[in-house]
């Protein structure tokens, strides 16, 4: 049975998360990639506007990671509240590309810090149930994400993408307020040691091959899906599909993550993480590649429903198989190592198929995108049968 204080925190962050994560979709889903269009960016431009908010993830996920081991939790994820509440407003100010750019790379601190330091405080919490509440933490989350291409679409139809962009920042200053009832943690290891942890906690999560083997599938899931977010919008677009009808294309694919995580999770628990990541790759693979060969909206909002449960089968997995593997209770530094390298996937998606798109077309970059995930699959698949083989 969990303390009070773990019911609090748990029911509270998830509260704080999906309106976090409401605010960081709506500014993207489908407003980027359309505001990118309206200022004239190319595809190849669109591509780096997307890069740009993951580029932080690199920098700083694991550093905020590791310092969350020793700082606490509460105060880094003070940090990220702010920076979701500050960013939306900078959106109104943009008149160009370049502009663009640097309120992407500023907005992306936020979800690469928070969404590090949350798993990691979640994984310390919970021991038994930890996929399944990693999962319905991630589906509260989804909620925001769910509701966000629904309400952005609808807002930029009838409104302006100024008003989607303060929508964004409503959302984040109500998480930035819930974030001071956050309840109190057990006291960090001591200040004067961080710098040798620090170093120490890396070495321990690198010498790991099989927490970078898990790293790698969800850098590979997460490439696929960030390309999608910049991309599909644009090729719904030029198949003549509203703004608010590409919103329910978005949003059908979150909702089926929303309903279908906890249940993952829970059959994760119970069955194994590798049984439900690589069914759940090979599902999100053949989704990608039949997605530009079914261009009408109902095509579209099932292949995207299905990615959407392959994306569950494997995110519902992959953390909590990072924090079964880690050592000495660095959940910090493992989970900023899985974002970091998640971070790299999700930077390269958008550039790859920009530049794809550009050159060869939607069905070639799709193509290409479905190729990675099977690929992967395949690939952790054999990494897994040889880690039993040799287990005592």
């Amino acid at each position: 049975m969990h303390k009070p204080s773990n019911r609090n925190f748990f029911l509270l962050i998830s509260v704080i998360g999906g309106l976090a994560i409401l605010s960081s979709t709506m500014s993207k889903t489908p407003a980027l990639p359309l505001f990118s269009k309206a200022l004239g960016a190319s595809p190849a431009e669109i591509g780096w506007i997307v890069m740009a908010s993951t580029v932080p993830g690199i920098l700083i996920s694991f550093p905020a990671g590791a310092l969350s081991d020793y700082l606490g939790k509460r105060s880094i994820i003070y940090a990220a509240l702010f920076v979701f509440a500050t960013a939306p407003f900078l959106y109104l100010l943009v008149s160009d590309v370049w502009q663009l750019i640097a309120v992407r790379f500023y907005h992306g601190f936020s979800t690469a810090i928070f969404g590090t330091v949350v798993n990691a405080a979640i994984a310390e919490r919970y021991v038994q149930d930890r996929a399944e509440k990693l999962s319905a933490y991630s589906s509260a989350t989804i909620v925001g994400r769910s509701v966000a291409p629904f309400l952005g679409g609808l807002l930029i139809s009838l409104a302006s993408f100024q008003m989607v962009y303060l929508a964004c920042g409503i959302s984040a200053v109500l998480a930035l307020a819930l974030g001071f009832l956050l309840p109190d943690e057990s006291k960090p290891a001591a200040r004067s040691h961080i710098r040798p942890h620090f170093m120490d906690s890396l070495r321990t999560v690198l010498k790991d091959r099989y927490m970078l083997a898990t790293s790698l599938v969800e850098a590979a899931l997460y490439l696929v899906f960030g390309a999608i977010e910049a991309f599909l919008a644009l090729f719904a677009s030029s198949k003549g599909i509203p703004a608010w009808e590409i919103g329910i294309i978005l949003g059908a694919q979150l909702l089926s993550i929303v309903f279908l995580k906890p249940l993952m999770g829970t059959i994760s628990d119970k069955s194994g993480r590798e049984r439900v990541i690589i069914p759940g790759l090979i599902v999100a693979g053949i989704s990608v590649l039949l997605l530009p060969r079914f261009p009408g909206v109902f095509g579209l909002v099932v292949l995207v429903s299905l990615f959407g449960i392959g994306f569950a089968a494997v995110t519902s997995s992959t953390s909590a198989l990072v924090a079964d593997l880690t050592k000495n209770g660095a959940y910090g530094s493992s989970m900023g190592v899985l974002s970091t390298i998640m971070d790299i996937g999700q930077s390269i998606g958008p550039v790859l198929t920009g530049w794809m798109v550009g050159r060869h077309g939607y069905v070639a970059a799709f193509s290409l995108l479905a190729a990675i995930l099977l690929a992967v699959a395949i690939s952790f698949g054999y990494i897994a049968w040889l880690r039993g083989k040799h287990k005592p």
